[in-house]
């Protein structure tokens, strides 16, 4: 890391949140140890309006498809028909018929992205996951304009919010999160052996039933959900 980028991480997010950084950031490329912050949001955030322009809402699965056709978009045609098929949800705001931001949504155990790993938490909660806002969308708070949608939505079906993680080094994105309402419960610390991962949930971890479980995720007939000319790149 170059002096200036250290500089500006200082002035961002403290000399403290800094140096336990660096040290995570170690234990990730020497040791293969990863830690995974558990978040819980139990309170409405506060509404932000998107600019001008954008829609928003749930999204059918051809609208889905759509966007997997572009990579830009951070999700492939084989996450799409895996997702759809379990039954879990996206939102996007859009620009035209393309997203600005998107965000999914499951009650159901999840695969991480991360070898076998799959996540299990407590069915009264539903697992908020892959946000991801386009490059020159980002600083809108397009995050917040949806959860503080969504929120209401899920909680008015019986949830009680949602949890979600963020790796521990992802100093902007909890600082984020933290600012819209989420807070901490518990981490999960993630070691790879022997090409197999064991996972080490601390205490916070159990009345939310958040843990991880090297359970291969159940596997999709693509051809009943993907156009067979659609390229497969996982994302």
């Amino acid at each position: 890391m170059s002096r200036i980028s250290l500089i500006r991480r200082l002035r961002r997010h403290g000399l403290w949140n800094t140096t336990k950084w660096a040290v995570l950031r170690f234990a990730a490329q020497a040791l293969g140890v990863r830690v995974l912050r558990g978040l819980v949001l139990e309170s409405t955030p506060a509404e932000v309006e998107v600019p001008a322009g954008l829609t928003q809402g749930f999204q059918a699965p051809r609208a889905l498809r759509r966007f997997a056709s572009d990579p830009a978009n951070e999700m492939s045609p084989f996450f799409i028909a895996d997702a759809i098929a379990r039954g879990d949800r996206c939102y996007a705001i859009c620009d035209g018929p393309m997203p600005a931001f998107t965000i999914w949504f499951s009650r159901r155990p999840t695969a991480l992205g991360m070898g076998g790993l799959v996540v299990h938490f407590d069915p009264q909660y539903v697992y908020a996951y892959k946000g991801y806002a386009q490059p020159a969308r980002r600083g809108q708070r397009l995050y917040q304009a949806a959860i503080s949608r969504v929120f209401a939505h899920y909680v008015g079906k019986g949830a009680r919010g949602f949890v979600s993680y963020v790796e521990a080094t992802n100093l902007d994105s909890l600082k984020g999160l933290y600012r819209m309402g989420f807070r901490d419960f518990g981490s999960i610390y993630v070691v790879r052996l022997f090409g197999r991962h064991y996972t080490f949930p601390t205490a916070g971890c159990q009345p939310f039933g958040f843990r991880l479980e090297n359970r291969a995720p159940r596997t999709t007939n693509l051809k009943a959900v993907v156009p067979a000319k659609a390229g497969i790149q996982f994302s």
